[in-house]
């Protein structure tokens, strides 16, 4: 395809999808296909020769669509919201025609300070405290896009293992790493979703399901009795993961007396607020923000509420160098 079939295919693409998000509500949410159902419709090997676009494009319909649950139709009430819109759809385009990997500031500047600039908006708009922001004056704090939320906790908890080794080497210095390891234990509460099992799962550390109240919110009296049984096994506590918005009933763990736990105890404390996060640029809603000031890391994500495509989650760290330590590399070629 050249440049000029390319702008006439890219506008029938465009129509094409125009199309199919206004007449969404004719089309049947769940798809009535059988697992298996494209092998039917495809060849066993890839064809030889290219193929014209006007009937890859009728493939669309034959092949496609069959298979598809409708995620932004209006009658979808499965699983979680996740609306794009036409901005979003734009801006998807311009990133992928540019085709830039913004993996250091040198490899793309714009999309580096693009980053920056937007990060710095978004928390804003949540009220999330300054010392998330990269533009604070004092602080070491600042927000990075992540595929999904579940990565973001993933990553804050890495962080917080190492933040944990680097105390614990001042005397424990004799100890290996991996024997330190066998001692950490996170917690989080019952109603946490799946991935915060998962990071603990990748991390091999243990993970403590705390039983939530009768509002299904994790309060300050369960964790810390939890700590104090591990504390007395000689294990080491180190990383929360509280909820804003629960997967099962959008329940909000209570922030401040886990808060005050976590700065007690020096342990790192995460705020999955993947669901309901959008939800704080409202101010009537902020009282469930309350005691966010003692995060260490804070994710949400806009793909759910605020009409961004999916995949976006926004992340921040109150000391992005606590990531740098964890993460960095530096070889020759970046």
């Amino acid at each position: 395809m050249d440049i000029e079939e390319y702008r006439v295919h890219g506008k029938e693409m465009v129509d094409f999808i125009a199309d199919y998000l206004i007449n969404i509500r004719q089309r049947r949410v769940f798809p009535g296909v059988k697992p298996g159902y494209m092998r039917d419709l495809l060849p066993d090997s890839a064809p030889e020769e290219g193929e014209n676009f006007n009937t890859i494009f009728e493939d669309i319909e034959k092949v496609i669509m069959p298979g598809i649950t409708h995620w932004q139709s209006p009658q979808m009430h499965a699983y979680f919201p996740a609306l794009n819109s036409g901005a979003s759809l734009l801006g998807d385009m311009l990133a992928d025609g540019l085709g830039c990997l913004a993996f250091t500031w040198a490899s793309s500047p714009a999309c580096t300070e693009l980053e920056i600039i937007v990060m710095d908006w978004l928390a804003k708009m949540i009220g999330l405290p300054s010392s998330f922001l990269h533009s604070a004056s004092r602080g070491k704090g600042g927000g990075v896009i992540q595929t999904t939320a579940s990565e973001a906790t993933l990553i804050s908890l890495l962080a917080a293992r190492t933040q944990m080794f680097e105390t614990l080497r001042e005397t424990l210095d004799q100890t290996s790493d991996a024997d330190l390891n066998a001692r950490l234990v996170a917690y989080t509460s019952d109603q946490a979703h799946s991935s915060v099992e998962k990071a603990g799962l990748i991390g091999l550390v243990q993970m403590r399901y705390i039983e939530s109240d009768s509002e299904f919110s994790l309060r300050g009296d369960k964790l810390i009795e939890a700590i104090e049984r591990d504390k007395e096994k000689g294990l080491i506590p180190f990383f929360v993961c509280a909820t804003l918005g629960t997967t099962g009933v959008c329940a909000f763990d209570n922030l401040k007396e886990i808060g005050v736990i976590c700065e007690r105890e020096n342990m790192w404390l995460h705020i999955d607020a993947a669901y309901a996060g959008s939800a704080f640029i409202c101010p009537e809603y902020r009282k469930w923000l309350e005691g966010v000031e003692f995060a260490d890391s804070f994710a949400f994500n806009p793909s759910k509420w605020l009409m961004v495509h999916f995949d976006c989650t926004a992340m921040w760290v109150k000391n992005s160098e606590r990531l740098h330590r964890t993460f960095n590399v530096d070889p020759l070629y970046l």
